[in-house]
């Protein structure tokens, strides 16, 4: 079952038309959302980037889209999903109604919520082997835009395949003025002893939710010192570890990158802690 507009639609039901923004032009934004024990992780983060997106992207936001409205519509979607006991990953997608062009007839909006089953209740750590690369074929504009989770994803896309067709589990992404600045699929940790970076908003990379989680989580450990600055290619075979986060996966340790090997005892620290806030928060 899909939630279309509030009615939930069988997924063989749920279609799309011809003339849909979202598809034709990228007027779209989306949140993916982790749903554990009958409760949306993080949610009024998700629920306040959300707004923040539309407004950025000047839809209109209606009066219903109330935090708790959006928070019963995935419930109840979540609910209609087979399996929805265990843990989901739940998606909204976000589109601007159809008419006009380039200059859109209408700033009304549509929504749809979509669910899947998830292997775990909570974050874990694989311990398996992942290899990251640099993608230098294109680049991600630093700037606001690029913060946002619009369905603007043709990079990460191409990025995906390259990464498949080198067997390699992920790859970095860079700017235009050559800084790294994400992962395909998520925000971008380095650990060098007791200091921990990760690129600026600035620089273009995703405003994650699990990005803001882990930096308030930071702010609250004494042993460690948190820099949001830019990073370059040359860094990366100089920290002692690396990891990317986002929402669904939680805290992924990069365990090799080129010649250098790297170790996961801060991503797995770190995880301890994600997992008491997602309980309690």
């Amino acid at each position: 079952m899909v939630n279309l507009n509030g009615t939930l639609v069988v997924k063989e039901h749920a279609t799309v038309a011809y003339d849909n923004r979202g598809l034709n032009y990228g007027d779209a934004v989306f949140e993916t959302i982790r749903v554990s024990a009958g409760k949306v992780l993080f949610w009024e983060d998700h629920y306040f980037r959300l707004m923040a997106s539309m407004r950025i992207l000047r839809m209109e936001i209606p009066m219903t889209f109330t935090p708790e409205f959006l928070e019963d519509e995935v419930l109840k979607t979540v609910a209609a999903t087979k399996d929805s006991n265990n843990a989901q990953r739940a998606k909204i997608v976000v589109w601007r109604n159809e008419g006009g062009k380039y200059t859109p007839a209408t700033n009304d909006v549509s929504f749809l919520i979509t669910s899947e089953t998830l292997d775990a209740p909570f974050y874990t750590i694989s311990e398996a082997a992942y290899e990251v690369e640099l993608f230098k074929d294109h680049y991600v504009n630093s700037g606001l835009l690029s913060t946002l989770k619009s369905n603007n994803r043709i990079i990460n896309v191409v990025g995906s395949i390259y990464a498949k067709e080198n067997d390699y589990q992920n790859c970095l992404l860079l700017n235009e003025k050559k800084q790294v600045v994400e992962a395909l699929n998520g925000n971008l940790f380095l650990v060098n002893g007791y200091k921990i970076k990760t690129p600026p908003l600035a620089d273009g990379c995703l405003n994650g939710i699990l990005r803001k989680q882990i930096i308030s989580i930071l702010g609250q450990m004494p042993d460690y010192i948190l820099e949001e600055a830019s990073v370059s290619p040359f860094e990366l075979q100089k920290a002692d570890e690396m990891f990317i986060t986002n929402t669904i996966v939680g805290i992924q340790p990069i365990s090799k990158y080129r010649k250098k090997e790297y170790s996961s005892s801060v991503a797995k620290e770190l995880l301890q802690k994600l997992n008491v806030k997602a309980r309690l928060g």
